[in-house]
């Protein structure tokens, strides 16, 4: 048993790791709940402890009930997110399923860009209260310093994600629950807020109370990480970890709204009650340490990023891009050009809202349609694969309309910053849903055939030798995915665009499956020594190293006796060289006398359009280029366009 797989069990050292990836996002937010609930209003009884239930609440329906207790029992294989979800319940054949899912894929990428620049900014925003007269533009700088060497410090790995992180984190929710312990006793009516009364009161009778609730959320957007994260902690890990950071998250709630009905009657300005309940003496150790925690939280967000990014390729929902393994940590990758991407958005987010403040106002709206298409397909999951109706209703009925609240009330934002979220979000949607359709597209008009009829051809074609031999071992990725019928484009390319003579043929298909982790291989014989099918069957999560894959497979067949990988040239088979292998890689290119729709034809050119920023297939697989040739063939994806010729005799 490896090391991850040890700390997915129930221990202390589990329940540590889960604090340094799983909960640094919602363990920060007190940073800025407050400070956002309280905004310009005047303080009251009313808007704190009323505000305050809405907060209990969230995290006891939102976060506990729904992530923490359900979405965790709807994991696959022991991992979690909005694909190992999708992944799970897809086999049901519902074509719907895949809209929330890459919806959700692009809402919660969206996030990726305002909470690091939120968490960081409201954590050195404190040197404010330090040092009164710093100015504005040295906390800027300090931010966007912060926030580059974070993400420049993604390519050498985060080994330290359990050994550091979690202690780390550890401190920080100690360090805000005896914070907030600390002021409870200064007005112990906050404790009313238990009584979900109080919230009902902010939101039917205080004056714009409804809208707070967008301000509300921001205490629960880190949950749908904690889902996301499932894999690398293990969900009694998560479920124990909880219990001390709701506690701790609590008792700073209570604490900041305990000193909050201390002001009443004034207004907050530009005082952040996280920073403003701790004595002065501490008040710049508490800055260090809630950036500290503030980074964390990012680089768990940013980590989660990449992994929702490689899941997606291998779903083929995102185009092939270059992914790299900074360290020996099962699961930790690092994809440079999200990395940039994902830098330089946070940097701008900084520049342009400058403020904290200003950042609420994009901050939430993206991720509750995240958590609502991750609803969508729970409710799918415990009607389908745990057929429980009862479940799936209740589940659907309650958290549709919590969730559904939240976003109406977060709409409000809109204008005021959250469609930046929104054009970020429909940008990253949009590349899926060209590349999901495109391949619909490509998948509804690809032929295959009888691969029998062919064996004959094959036999015949390997033993005339007035064809030009291609290459001793001749390679095809194939669609395909069983030895009974292959791509009509490989016998294309086999037989009629350029006959391609080999000793041995093989048609290689790189299945993804369902289960994240699996790796392992099938191999049908077609003709004996001469031709094989080997279908390569990887998890999502899986590296699709085909290359290093398909070598060993070959030598192992090759123990076997099943193949012979000594040249079979006189001059190098004496000297037992290794035998040559050509990659032959088809792309099917949509013929020019189809007669398509102009929306297939736009998704047609948007797809290329894609293609052109993207990794090739040789590169995706790691395949050696030199080895490597590529093929346009053409397919029809629509009826032949009708063309009107007659001849003409001559002399007339």
């Amino acid at each position: 048993m490896d090391l991850t797989q040890r700390h997915k069990q129930l221990s202390s050292a589990g329940v540590l790791i889960s604090l340094g990836i799983i909960y640094g996002d919602i363990g920060t937010s007190p940073l800025y709940v407050f400070k956002a609930i309280a905004g310009d209003n005047e303080i009251n009884p009313e808007l704190i402890i009323g505000g305050l239930s809405c907060i209990v609440w969230t995290l006891t329906l939102i976060t506990t009930v729904k992530y923490v207790i359900l979405a965790l029992n709807a994991d696959n294989k022991g991992e979690g997110g909005i694909f190992a979800l999708y992944a799970l319940v897809r086999r049901y054949k519902a074509r719907w399923l895949i809209y929330p899912a890459i919806l959700g894929c692009a809402t919660l990428i969206a996030d990726g860009f305002i909470t690091p620049a939120i968490s960081v900014t409201s954590a050195v925003e404190g040197l404010n209260m330090l040092i009164p007269d710093i100015g504005h533009n040295t906390v800027l700088t300090i931010v966007v310093a912060i926030i580059v060497g974070m993400f420049v410090s993604q390519q050498f790995g985060s080994t330290m994600l359990g050994t550091t992180f979690g202690p780390i984190m550890l401190i920080w929710f100690l360090f805000i629950g005896a914070v907030g312990a600390m002021h409870v006793g200064d007005n112990l009516s906050i404790l009313n807020a238990f009584n979900p009364y109080y919230a009902y009161r902010l939101l039917t009778h205080y004056p714009g109370g409804f809208w707070i609730l967008g301000a509300v959320f921001l205490c629960t957007t880190g949950a749908e990480a904690l889902y996301s994260d499932l894999g690398h902690c293990g969900k009694e890990n998560i479920r124990v970890g909880w219990g001390l950071v709701k506690v701790c998250l609590l008792l700073n709630y209570f604490g900041q709204g305990a000193w909050l009905l201390t002001q009443q009657g004034t207004t907050l300005g530009n005082t952040n009650p996280f920073y403003a309940i701790m004595p002065d003496w501490m008040l710049g150790y508490g800055i260090i340490i809630a950036t500290m925690a503030a980074c964390i939280a990012s680089q768990a967000l940013i980590s989660g990023t990449f992994t929702l990014i490689n899941e997606a390729m291998k779903l083929k929902l995102w185009p092939a891009t270059r992914v790299r393994y900074p360290s020996e940590v099962r699961g930790q990758i690092y994809i440079p050009s999200i990395n940039w991407i994902l830098m330089v958005g946070c940097v701008v987010v900084v520049l342009f809202f400058q403020y904290s403040t200003q950042m609420q106002s994009a901050y939430g709206l993206a991720i509750t349609v995240d958590m609502l298409m991750t609803t969508s397909l729970l409710v799918f999951y415990f009607a389908t694969a745990k057929k429980s109706v009862f479940k799936s209703s209740v589940l659907g009925i309650v958290f549709f309309s919590i969730e559904g609240m939240f976003l109406i009330s977060n709409l409000h934002k809109f204008p005021h910053g959250g469609w930046f979220t929104f054009v970020i979000a429909a940008f990253f949607y949009l590349i899926m849903y060209v590349l999901m359709r495109a391949r619909r597209l490509r998948e509804r008009h690809t032929e295959f055939v009888d691969l029998k009829h062919y064996v004959g051809m094959l036999q015949d074609l390997q033993q005339d030798t007035t064809v030009p031999k291609e290459a001793t071992n001749l390679v095809y990725l194939a669609m395909a995915n069983s030895m009974r019928y292959i791509d009509s484009n490989i016998i294309y390319s086999i037989f009629r665009k350029r006959p391609k003579r080999a000793d041995v043929y093989w048609f290689l298909h790189v299945d993804t499956v369902d289960t994240p982790y699996t790796s392992k291989y099938t191999v049908d014989t077609i003709i004996p020594k001469r031709c094989f099918f080997v279908r390569l069957i990887l998890g999502f999560k899986t590296p699709h190293r085909v290359n290093l894959l398909f070598s060993k497979i070959i030598h192992e067949m090759a123990d076997n006796g099943e193949i012979d990988l000594v040249s079979p040239y006189p001059s190098l088979h004496k000297y037992s060289m290794f035998s040559d292998f050509k990659f032959i890689i088809i792309h099917s290119w949509a013929s020019s006398d189809s007669d398509i729709s102009n929306f297939e034809r736009l998704i047609i050119q948007g797809y290329r359009l894609i293609k052109r920023f993207s990794l090739s297939t040789a590169e995706m697989y790691g395949l050696e280029a030199a080895n490597v040739e590529t093929e346009k063939v053409p397919i029809s994806v629509g009826p032949i366009a009708k063309v009107k010729i007659k001849r003409q005799k001559e002399g007339a």
